[in-house]
């Protein structure tokens, strides 16, 4: 499938057959995409949390309004970022390049995150959204569906991953093999109502 028909054919799918299972080769395939998608700096600071125990993830349907995809999908994804990534030996996001970059990089990375909280917190939920875009479309492109999600309790999902205290939860994504269609697309705005040429 080309670029073009997984952007139109992707759909935020609720119902997936729940006796479906992904190959170990096809997550990988899916999550080697995934961390392909781009960072600031290149700190890669998404962690992709792959939730496959089946009673921790009735745990999280519990605490994500009941939804069925939660428990049914092949694949249940906490898009999670290290807010720290940044500090955490920014040299090995460098270790390819050539002396002179790195030299240029690794300063440059300091300079543009410490001491700035908010910037840390807005490349993380940054990050972590192209990579779930990222993650669709490569999912649709291999047959299946998905749909991303920020319908739970953030803080009691924190806790049943027992995430660390630097990183954040962003969204989740599920895949998997629908069993039913998405409702028809409900209304998308004209692009003379959302592209906006120079200034508002």
């Amino acid at each position: 499938m080309n670029v073009k028909d997984a952007v139109e054919q992707r759909r935020a799918v609720k119902h997936y057959d729940a006796d479906h299972k992904m190959t170990a080769e096809e997550k990988n395939e899916l999550l080697s995409s995934a961390i392909l998608s781009p960072t600031a700096f290149n700190i890669q600071n998404w962690r992709f949390v792959v939730v496959e125990d089946p009673e921790l993830r009735a745990k999280v349907r519990a605490v994500a309004w009941d939804q069925a995809q939660v428990t049914d999908a092949s694949l249940f994804i906490l898009l999670c970022a290290d807010l720290k990534a940044w500090e955490k030996d920014p040299a090995r996001y460098w270790k390819d390049s050539p002396q002179e970059v790195l030299d240029f990089m690794v300063p440059a990375i300091d300079g543009y995150y410490r001491g700035k909280d908010a910037v840390q917190q807005d490349e993380a939920m940054r990050s972590c959204g192209i990579a779930a875009q990222t993650l669709m479309l490569k999912a649709k492109s291999m047959g299946y569906d998905s749909c991303p999600m920020d319908g739970f309790d953030y803080g009691k999902v924190a806790e049943l991953i027992n995430l660390p205290e630097d990183h954040v939860i962003s969204m989740a994504v599920a895949v998997g093999k629908k069993i039913k269609d998405s409702w028809p697309r409900p209304g998308q705005l004209s692009l003379n109502e959302v592209v906006i040429t120079d200034t508002f």
